[in-house]
């Protein structure tokens, strides 16, 4: 068992080594008890204690209870990038304090830039400034960590993970043609027509005759690939019961949206998809995480938001309240990446409140809508950052979570390749089953 000793024990600090190091520690401020434990320690605190152990001196991130501009000016430590910088210790910074600023999303509290859609800016964040967006950062310092922690006892090691991988859907747009509202489609053919978009007004005609099944509809197909790589993937669905803007998907009042989610609901996970026009009423929310529930006849517990669209601390405070329990937004909309330097589930820390809560944050690296539109990737390209993703994160054992959408997967024309890439990306990296736990 790890012994950590410190002289003065917040909340913070408690937060940060529980999800570091799970329930594998034990933590005290008592001097004696430190002293006469014999196996790994660490020392957290500004003074040297024992011969045998890892000192490592404290910032005064983890005592503040305020939310302030920090200096996180960056530096190399054995190859990674690290910040607040201390003196004296075992290793060369606070690797506590980093953790937390950087898993508690400290920075996006600060003043900052938003994006088009009012989104925190990935510009703003230390990740991309300093080049490190593409790595689980603090999985791998504490990697390092546990190295040198072995050369102070050589059976320690750290708490046990296993690599998995997560494949999640957002149906935005359960239907192309099928299922959408009848002055939508007369307005699509004529559209289709002035615009010689010849193609589409046939493949329309072909659905509506029942010769050619809807391009969206490649449900069977996902679950022929989940099968055969034996994967566990969750499907979040847009419940929107008014079209608006962004919010495109098909009315759940609609027969086939209830049974297409009933039947994908009896096999998988499937999370609520908050609209957008959620965001701005909560009562719209709670609406649609009901509408979702009865027609699961289930509890929802887990959820993604819809573009992305959050903010901290409001969004996840909103989420909690309506008994959602495991949040799967955390990653940005305009590059692929880890907003958190973490690929695993880990808790969510309220600054604003000073408490670690019950949402389970489960950070995704990778969306397709933004290789496609953001990235403008070829599907080649997309599919290199994909095994990238997937080499690093098996390195740490972490969990790789990805976004596809239904209407990116199609047999189209036109994205055709995306279809093809995805399926490839499987065969090269799971040709041996990777069994996975359901996040």
């Amino acid at each position: 068992m790890l012994f950590i000793y410190t002289t003065n024990i917040s909340t913070r600090l408690q937060y940060i080594l529980a999800e570091l190091f799970k329930n594998e520690y034990t933590l005290t401020n008592n001097i004696e008890e430190y002293l006469a434990h014999n196996g790994a320690c660490i020392n957290y605190s500004a003074n040297a204690i024992k011969a045998l152990e890892l000192q490592v001196v404290p910032h005064p991130l983890l005592q503040e209870k305020s939310i302030r501009n920090q200096d996180t000016e960056c530096f190399d430590w054995i190859g990674y990038p690290v910040f607040f910088k201390t003196n004296n210790g075992a290793i060369p910074f606070d690797i506590f304090s980093a953790s937390f600023y950087l898993l508690s999303r400290y920075e996006e509290y600060l003043p900052h830039s938003v994006d088009e859609y009012g989104r925190y800016s990935h510009t703003n964040s230390l990740a991309f400034k300093n080049k490190f967006l593409h790595l689980p950062l603090i999985q791998l310092w504490m990697q390092q960590l546990a190295i040198q922690l072995q050369q102070l006892a050589t059976n320690y090691s750290l708490p046990s993970a296993i690599f998995s991988f997560t494949p999640t859907y957002d149906i935005d747009i359960a239907y192309s043609y099928l299922h959408q509202p009848i002055l939508k489609n007369v307005f699509g053919f004529f559209k289709d027509l002035l615009q010689a978009k010849f193609e589409s007004f046939s493949e329309r005609a072909m659905v509506y005759a029942g010769k050619q099944k809807d391009p969206f509809d490649q449900y069977n197909w996902l679950q022929d690939l989940h099968e055969q790589y034996q994967l566990n993937p969750i499907y979040f669905f847009l419940v929107s019961n008014k079209r608006k803007g962004v919010d495109k998907n098909i009315s759940p009042s609609k027969k086939a949206m209830r049974q297409l989610m009933q039947k994908i609901g009896k096999k998988y996970l499937v999370g609520i998809h908050p609209s957008w026009q959620s965001g701005n009423d909560t009562t719209v929310l709670k609406n649609e995480i009901n509408a979702l529930s009865s027609i699961l006849n289930a509890p929802v517990q887990s959820s993604r938001q819809h573009f992305l669209r959050m903010q901290l601390p409001s969004t996840y405070q909103q989420l909690i309240a309506l008994g959602i329990t495991k949040e799967h937004s955390m990653g940005y909309g305009s590059i692929n990446g880890f907003r958190a330097s973490y690929a695993n589930a880990y808790f969510w820390y309220d600054l604003k409140n000073e408490l670690k809560t019950t949402l389970e944050i489960h950070p995704f690296c990778y969306m397709d809508a933004t290789a496609i539109f953001k990235l403008g990737y070829a599907p080649y390209e997309a599919k290199k950052e994909l095994q990238d993703f997937y080499k690093i994160i098996q390195s740490v054992n972490g969990n790789m979570i990805c976004i596809f959408h239904n209407n990116f997967l199609t047999d189209q024309v036109a994205l055709y390749e995306w279809n093809k890439t995805y399926a490839s990306f499987l065969a090269d990296c799971f040709q041996t089953p990777v069994y996975q736990i359901n996040a």
